[in-house]
């Protein structure tokens, strides 16, 4: 059975160019870099290479770059760095629809003694920039807003979130891992302080992330040891991933046209071949203003995980918009948050494209989707639901549920 892979915001497959750029130093340019001799030093100047090529990707300088192991790391150390460097400024504000690396130093923050601001979206994800406006204050140290959001692909305006912090003085880090490389980013006219990627969701490997801290803004090191980094991340530094990030993010900006054309193309339609094929179907976010290759589609009175163990069947890999576990009917923090009527939000599927995608896998999916649902519509324990108990299980949400990227 041939894979159809849809779920390119969980993770996406290495690129055949950035596998052939790090073997190489998987094999016979195995040098430290922080040795002294000729052999090492092969690796040193890959190294800096790939930092000069991501820097191009983002509009940055290559000394703003710093390599980490994943893009939770980056988070945990851009927020960290910020808080401590002002430590007499005690509130936080970030929104209640972050990835779990966020919301989860929230909420240690909160156990710390901080005032922690879960600013609300509306109901097709969007920020309130009045109520954001409203939350600064003098005593905040720092904004934690992610560029775009993981499950709706909905875009924040952190160009204007960003700005308004600095007209306070305030420090501003963004969770970019969604967005690098699917949108043009340019960190040269975009003030932010702090930006976190990672390189397994641009057709790296997993295991390698970035850091971009600018020039200025304040920073320590939360992993103590050796002077790699110059001093702002400990540890010897992984030189095939890092090589190979260097490559994915070449490629990403050859490609970034194409994520916006091509791949916008084919995700419009997968999203009109559902919605015109499949009744009580409806898109959750904003459809203006998302990434190019992200579609949420919820599916009125039925079970996201049932709807994903039949595509896994058909060759389909997609996720779902439920965070369910074993004994629960509660949908993910984010939905919940857009106030996404339960018998849509537990019917809730996210499927990601990428450049690889084809317009085949795109007719394929929505052969199968429409079968899919049309089935688990027959079975549906939810059909009998009544307005009231759709209406309690769809109350708020709030940042306690915590999401894969």
């Amino acid at each position: 059975m041939n894979l159809t892979y849809l779920d390119n915001n969980a993770t996406t497959m290495v690129a055949p160019e950035v596998l052939e750029a790090m073997l190489p130093f998987l094999q016979n340019e195995y040098g430290n870099p922080s040795s002294m001799y000729s052999f090492a030093a092969v690796a040193a100047r890959a190294m800096e290479n790939a930092r000069a090529r991501i820097a191009d990707l983002l509009g940055a300088s290559p000394e703003e770059i710093i390599f980490t192991g994943c893009g939770t790391e980056s988070d945990s150390t851009a927020i960290l760095a910020a808080l401590e460097s002002r430590p007499e400024k005690r509130h936080f504000i970030t929104t209640r629809v972050e990835h779990s690396a966020v919301i989860a130093m929230g909420r240690l923050l909160q156990q710390r003694g901080y005032k922690v601001t879960w600013l609300d979206v509306d109901k097709k994800g969007r920020l309130d920039l009045e109520a954001y406006k409203a939350a600064l204050d003098d005593n905040t140290a720092l904004v934690s807003m992610m560029y775009a959001n993981n499950e709706t692909g909905v875009i924040f305006p952190i160009r204007e979130a960003a700005e308004l912090a600095k007209t306070r003085g305030i420090l501003f880090h963004t969770d970019a891992v969604q967005a690098v490389g699917k949108i043009p980013l340019d960190l040269k006219t975009l003030p932010v302080d702090y930006l976190a990627l990672s390189g397994h969701k641009l057709h790296a490997p997993k295991g390698i992330g970035v850091l971009y801290v600018r020039r200025g803004s304040p920073y320590r090191s939360f992993l103590i040891g050796g002077h790699q980094e110059h001093g702002r991340r400990a540890g010897t530094e992984n030189v095939p991933s890092i090589v190979a990030l260097g490559k994915a993010a070449e490629l990403a900006a050859k490609h970034i046209q194409d994520e916006n054309t091509t791949v916008r193309a084919l995700r419009d339609k997968l999203q009109q071949g559902l919605l015109a094929a499949i009744p009580e179907a409806v898109v959750n976010g904003d459809t203006e203003n998302r990434l190019p290759n992200t579609l949420n589609i919820a599916f009125k009175y039925v079970e996201g995980e049932a709807i994903l163990l039949l595509l896994d069947q058909e060759g389909i890999c997609a996720s779902s918009g439920s965070a369910c576990t074993s004994g629960s009917l509660e949908p993910s923090h984010v939905l919940r948050a857009m106030g996404v009527p339960f018998t849509y939000a537990h019917g809730s599927v996210r499927l990601s494209l990428s450049r690889y995608t084809t317009e085949a896998e795109i007719d394929k999916t929505i052969t199968a989707l429409s079968r899919i649902i049309a089935r688990l519509r027959e079975i549906s324990p939810f059909r009998n639901m009544t307005d009231g108990a759709e209406a309690l299980c769809s109350s708020a949400g709030t940042a306690e549920g915590l999401s894969h990227r």
